[in-house]
């Protein structure tokens, strides 16, 4: 419970500071670039070094392969029927495709389940959603935006993602132990990717593009937080078997809000831009509602 008031306390704040004027409009870029440089990679060293990898740890990454492909083939048919612009379904895909499973959902996992779920959530983000963003997702908004990036610029960006890099570090470090001063230095940097993160998207936060684009930001999230997380516990649970604590994490990750990043990389490319940043800003504050239910949902796996 203190984890989830820390969440609303900074989400708010972040939402007051930029009222009030006392922070430059750049600080969500400010702070963002801590979080994916210093925050998720000293979580990523930390977390991943105590995990077991299994198949039953690995299999968590592959969802958000899995989330992605539902995504495009349900915006596509859906936009077809809306006669929707052609923007308005690139945007859909990127922000309904991919969840916040880093920025939200590692905090979210430990208010939920604790940090032993951690480990699983970094899996799936890493392996899973940060792939997925940096392979499909860069692919589908260069499309979108009349490009489309080169294999060479997309191997690129995988290699030197710094949470990547940490995460290929920190498996190569499973068998080593670390020094008492190290594990103490990044349990610290680690715990800062929470408050910063709901600081950053509520000063981002803007509700005046709510208007003209309620139906289309309704069917956003109403695939992203309910219809995509329940056709994918179905697949898991009725269709794979998979049960237990991995499964509980990979499925509550699928429940989580549109990716921040995914929101920013629409934006850059012009993707409909006002949809895609209500996608994420509304994403976070329905997803308080939404996240303590599927955890009541998926307790008895």
């Amino acid at each position: 419970m203190n984890n989830l008031i820390l969440l609303a306390v900074c989400f708010l704040a972040g939402m007051l500071l930029r009222r009030s004027g006392r922070m430059p409009l750049s600080a969500p870029a400010v702070l963002n670039s801590f979080i994916i440089n210093v925050s998720l990679p000293a979580l990523t060293l930390l977390s991943i070094h105590g995990m077991q990898l299994t198949s039953g740890a690995l299999l968590p990454a592959s969802m958000p392969w899995l989330h992605f492909a539902l995504a495009a083939v349900f915006f596509l048919m859906v936009g077809r029927v809306m006669k929707l612009p052609r923007a308005t379904v690139g945007a859909l895909i990127l922000t309904g495709g991919m969840g916040n499973t880093s920025f939200l959902g590692l905090p979210m996992i430990e208010a939920f389940y604790g940090k032993a779920g951690l480990g699983y959530g970094i899996m799936v983000d890493q392996f899973g959603s940060f792939m997925v963003l940096s392979t499909l997702g860069i692919t589908v908004a260069g499309f979108y935006s009349d490009g489309a990036p080169s294999a060479g610029a997309i191997l690129k960006r995988i290699v030197l993602f710094p949470p990547f890099i940490s995460l290929l570090a920190a498996l190569l470090l499973i068998g080593v132990d670390y020094p008492s001063w190290l594990t103490a230095v990044l349990q610290r940097l680690g715990d800062t990717l929470a408050p910063l993160a709901l600081l950053s998207v509520g000063f981002a936060f803007q509700p005046g593009h709510l208007a003209g684009n309620g139906r289309r930001l309704a069917l956003g999230l109403g695939f992203k937080l309910i219809l995509a997380p329940l056709i994918l516990a179905l697949f898991y649970v009725y269709g794979l078997g998979a049960h237990g604590f991995s499964a509980q994490i990979m499925l509550f990750e699928a429940a989580m809000p549109p990716m921040i990043t995914a929101g920013i990389i629409a934006s850059e490319h012009d993707i409909d831009p006002p949809l895609a940043g209500l996608m994420v800003a509304f994403g976070v504050v329905f997803s308080f509602v939404t996240l303590p239910l599927w955890r009541l949902v998926l307790g008895g796996l």
